[in-house]
């Protein structure tokens, strides 16, 4: 498996070789905008392999399961160069998932969880807590940032309860929201609800914990959130979508990233119709009132349509973008792209999913996708080949 990496890169968290780029001047790593999807190269003196990663708006995580478990970090404080995965956490050995936010980094390890603080160069954790091996029968494991009795948060305090009749399966975090996956497929949402990101069809925020009720008797298989947006995945490979639309992150039409086509149709449409008696405006109005439907907040779950037809297997979310991948193996992306985070070879944004090329024209599957802040990661596997 390899992955790729695309988008903002100002702390070098995407690494490539230097080789691909001579000179001081052309060092990929120095690049602000990856716009073209990069593969993360190891370090030469490495033998891990990536098997997860996560990441944060300034740092990337990788996550070795392979052998003797690691975390190598990339990014910010990280003293990396152009042919490195990333600086060992030393205290990291052994670890079995790990969740990465701006401050802090937390492990998990069979015996205990532990939190440390990013930004201090201490030898203990900030938080820590022990844990209970937890018989088979008991269910599948859970995974940052769920934790037992409750998950770690991005900010202290980093322990925060759950209520146990919740049945926690899986948790995304938002810059001021959370999504909860329940074991029975319902989903809830609590926290900043500014802009319908909690999908309850208000802007009121929550508390506590609150099932989406739109949802309710539509079993979800998977659920993400980005800075004020989120997204969920339903059994059967339908993809549902709420929150703030400025940049076109639930891929419905967006205000903002049309107006100025629209300007650009207004110009040309008055350059040829100068000697024209009917007036352009008028016509272009009367057609964009039969045509213009923008949403900029989306305060219920809406079924997003993808074309051409598939089923989403995983989905992912930045700040103000959203990845995610079908059961073929295929790549979509939408929403803000300046800096390259789409993984289209432009920094245009989009409110439609579209598919991301280089991986079909490279003949590579995409099988999981992860997205930081302002930059996205794919784990591809190369298509095989059919022989005659």
């Amino acid at each position: 498996m390899q992955w790729f990496g695309f988008g903002f890169n100002a702390f070098g968290q995407i690494c490539v070789n230097v080789g691909l780029s001579k000179g001081a001047d052309s060092d990929v790593t120095k690049e602000v905008k990856v716009i073209r999807p990069t593969e993360l190269v190891e370090r030469s003196d490495c033998c891990l392999k990536t098997s997860q990663i996560k990441a944060s708006w300034s740092r990337r995580a990788c996550l070795h399961l392979v052998g003797d478990s690691c975390v190598c970090l990339a990014g910010f404080g990280a003293n990396i160069s152009s042919d490195s995965c990333g600086d060992s956490v030393v205290e990291s050995r052994d670890c079995k998932d790990a969740f990465i936010s701006e401050l802090y980094l937390t492990l998990a390890f069979p015996d205990r969880i532990e939190s440390w603080d990013l930004e201090k160069k201490e030898k203990t954790p900030s938080w820590s807590m022990e844990i209970k091996t937890q018989p088979e029968s008991s269910g599948p494991p859970l995974n940052l940032p769920l934790v037992p009795g409750g998950y770690i948060a991005t900010k202290p305090p980093l322990y925060r309860s759950l209520s146990p009749h919740l049945r926690a399966k899986s948790l995304a975090l938002g810059a001021e929201h959370a999504i909860l996956l329940c074991a029975t497929g319902a989903v809830y949402t609590w926290g900043l609800g500014s802009h319908g990101q909690l999908g309850h069809g208000g802007l009121t925020s929550e508390e506590e914990p609150r099932a989406v009720e739109a949802l309710w008797g539509m079993p979800m298989s998977c659920v993400a959130t980005g800075g004020w947006h989120s997204v969920c995945i339903s059994d059967g490979g339908d993809l549902y979508v709420w929150g703030w639309n400025e940049s076109g992150q639930l891929g419905l039409p967006s205000r903002g990233l049309r107006k100025a086509p629209q300007q650009q149709r207004r110009q040309q449409a008055g350059a040829s119709c100068q000697d024209d008696s009917k007036s352009p405006d008028r016509e272009l109005n009367e057609t964009e009132r039969r045509e213009e439907v923008f949403i900029s907040i989306q305060a219920f779950p809406a079924l997003l349509d993808v074309t051409p037809p598939c089923e989403i297997r995983t989905v992912c979310c930045g700040s103000r973008h959203t990845a995610a991948v079908t059961t073929r193996g295929d790549l979509y992306t939408w929403g803000w792209g300046e800096y390259g985070q789409l993984g289209h070879q432009t920094l245009v944004s989009s409110d439609e999913p579209q598919c991301v090329e280089f991986f079909r024209e490279q003949q590579m599957h995409v099988v999981d996708v992860v997205c930081g802040t302002w930059n996205t990661f794919a784990a591809v596997i190369k298509e095989e080949v059919a022989c005659s």
